[in-house]
């Protein structure tokens, strides 16, 4: 019975911590849907890969969201078109590189100022190498959720095969094959009753290209619409995952965790999990990996950190709504490993 009350006791509380960084998250991608010109934004971020990847993991300094709020901001980025490097950067950096968590961090290690230093340069180094391999990928279509994919402005659809053969050899086949057969749905229109085929895109609601003309009315209307339904869709799917994590903390023997602090190694492991299973909110979780400073070495809390944030399990259920399983899967896997290698070596050489 006590275990019962402590899980509900500790869902709870991350509901209460992450709920209004959602909320924040939602209405200022849906500021930014409707109140940005999103041609403009796009022209301003740069083309090159690795230092677009840089500017998106120093973006959240401007914005600060946690790992909440960073996966519906970084989703409206891909819808409009900003570059791939950019998006990344921006969700594995921004619950990390803002001046809250700078904040929490220095007023939780106040006496050791390297933790905070150190977790600002990891966390910007990581989401920027992440974002540079990511921007490889030209076509995101195998890598994002169809839903996202319909709605991305700037990304082309896959062509098919008869596409890549030319424009001619398209044309050719389209008029060997009679109206009615063709693919599309048709009305009746036109002169003397000639079926009009409806475009894909006429029929799918896609949000206009810009929204910066509309009336100060309407546009706040679309933003509490459209803030709702993030909410809504977000929302639940951070519930479940605050369920997982209050089960896993209950369940964890925590002498267990203890005693396994005390490896250059294994300690590093153990907070890495435990970073993704607790799933603390960043703008305090400084003060949860204090309580473990007399046991773990600076590189292990450092491991939690700076991981944490990036991934954990609510996190990773927020993040299936943008990318497919196997995206999310190869993003854990990489900051993990980066996290790993940089962690190991201060515990190793440093401290």
């Amino acid at each position: 019975m006590n275990q019962l009350n402590n899980g509900f006791t500790i869902f709870l509380s991350l509901l209460v911590e992450a709920m209004p960084f959602l909320l924040l998250g939602v209405l200022f991608s849906s500021l930014l849907l409707f109140f940005v010109d999103e041609r403009k934004l796009v022209e301003k971020m740069p083309k090159n890969p690795l230092l677009g990847a840089l500017v998106g993991s120093m973006i959240g300094f401007l914005f600060p969201v946690c790992e909440c709020g960073n996966v519906p901001v970084a989703r409206r980025f891909l819808i409009q078109g900003v570059p791939t490097p950019v998006a990344i950067g921006f969700l594995l950096a921004a619950p990390t590189i803002n001046p809250i968590v700078i904040w929490s961090t220095w007023t939780a290690f106040r006496d050791q100022p390297e933790i905070v230093v150190l977790r600002v340069i990891f966390s910007l180094s990581i989401a920027t190498i992440i974002g540079f391999v990511f921007s490889f990928q030209k076509d995101l279509n195998p890598i994002i959720q169809p839903a996202i994919a319909r709605y991305m402005k700037f990304n082309p659809p896959a062509q098919p095969e008869t596409k890549r053969r030319g424009k001619r050899y398209q044309v050719e086949q389209q008029e060997a094959i009679p109206n009615i057969l063709q693919s599309g749905t048709y009305i009746l229109g036109g002169k003397a009753g000639v079926p009009l085929r409806i475009d894909a895109n006429f029929v799918q609601p896609t949000a206009p290209i810009s929204n910066t003309n509309k009336p100060l009315a309407d546009k706040l209307r679309l933003v509490v619409d459209n803030s709702v339904q993030e909410f809504r869709e977000l929302g639940g799917v951070m519930i479940l995952g605050s369920a997982i994590a209050a089960a896993i903390q209950v369940l964890a023997p925590r002498e267990l965790i203890l005693s396994l602090g005390a490896g250059p190694i294994s300690s590093i492991v153990v907070m890495l999990i435990l970073a993704v299973v607790v799933s603390i909110c960043s703008t305090v979780d400084s003060f949860f990996a204090l309580s473990f400073a007399s046991t773990f070495s600076s590189g292990s809390l450092l491991a939690f950190l700076v991981f944490g944030p990036m991934i954990d399990i609510k996190s990773v259920g927020l993040m299936l709504s943008i990318f497919k399983p196997k995206t999310v899967f190869y993003l854990f896997a990489l900051a993990a490993q980066l996290t790993f290698v940089l962690t190991l070596f201060l515990n190793l050489h440093v401290f």
